[in-house]
Order: C-alpha cells, then structure tokens, then sequence
C-alpha cells in the first residue's frame, strides 16, 4: 500500500464542484454554537457532496475566520442559505419536496442502522444545539427523527462528528449504486 499523491486524487476544481450532480440531501444547522463545528459540517458537505446546508437561528454564516479554519474552502463550494429559523427552513424544504428528520433522542426514533432511505429520496437531515439539541417545535414540524446508536456513557456526540457519521449512512447508497 502507498498513499495517493494529490494528482491521483482527482480533485474538482471550485468550478467543477458546482457543476456537478450533487446528492439530494441537505444538512440543516439549528442554531450551533461553534463556528468550527460549522466549518466542519462544510466540509463534510464538500466530501460527500451533499446538495446544500441550510443554516438557521444564530448559527453562523460564512464568511467566518474560524468556518474557514475548518471548512478548508468547502464554504466556497457548497451552496448554502441562511433561514432566521428552523421552521421556514422545514417549510421550503417540503415545499421543495424534502422528507425531513431531526437527528435527536426521542421516543421511536429511527436507529440510524435502520434507516434505508431509496436514494431517489431527497431528504434533509437537521443537527440542533450543541446542548440542547434540536428544539422541540423543530422535531414536531419532521417526519420523524433518527438516533445514532450509543453504548457508552455519554449518550452524545459532538455535532461535527454526529454529521458525518449521519450523512455517511445517508450517501452511502448513492455511491453503491453508482458502483
């Protein structure tokens, strides 16, 4: 085994990126705290090239120092919108034909192991407050909620690290179909 050079990483260009097909999901932001858990769920976006990321209440919007830090230039690629809440971000997602599902502990959430979305679906995915979580009124307005299995202790994940394994299982489809 030997590492890939860059070369061999076939890399898009910013232009190529935004003119190719993306994956009809959408990570939604409810009011994170952390610019930099920002940034990452950016740059997350950018790896799986995920449709946009909607961004709402005081999250932070690019541009931002410390997006940047984490995003590594993903903040100029994925196409995002800013929504003063989460509830008109939920009403033109399904305007827009979206099945929306909060990723939070509720009763009969879905296990994120059984999710089995077809992957013309398009949906869209929203991560809450890094305490709090996503705001009760918010997981009224889905159509349902996903939970990341947890054995330990803590029963929580950052939400960077929450989004991608979320958005990994949710792409995961779309690239065996391709294959």
């Amino acid at each position: 085994m030997r590492k890939l050079s860059m070369a061999e990483l076939n890399r898009k260009s910013v232009e190529e990126f935004k003119h190719t097909d993306k994956i009809p999901v959408i990570a939604v932001l409810e009011n994170i705290r952390s610019a930099y858990n920002v940034g990452s769920v950016f740059r997350t976006a950018d790896a799986f090239l995920l449709e946009a990321i909607y961004i709402t209440g005081y999250t932070c919007t690019p541009p931002h120092k410390e997006i940047k830090k984490t995003a590594l230039g993903a903040e100029d690629t994925v196409s995002w919108k800013h929504f003063r809440n989460a509830t008109e971000a939920v009403n033109s997602l399904k305007q827009e034909g979206y099945k929306v599902y909060a990723v939070e502990q509720v009763v009969n959430s879905l296990p994120l192991q059984q999710v089995n979305f077809n992957p013309a679906d398009k949906i869209a995915v929203i991560f809450g407050n890094e305490v709090t979580g996503v705001e009760q009124e918010t997981i009224l307005q889905c159509d349902g909620c996903i939970e990341i299995p947890q054995l330990g202790m803590k029963h929580s994940l950052n939400i960077a690290t929450a989004a991608g394994v979320v958005l990994w299982e949710l792409i995961r489809p779309h690239i065996q179909a391709e294959h």
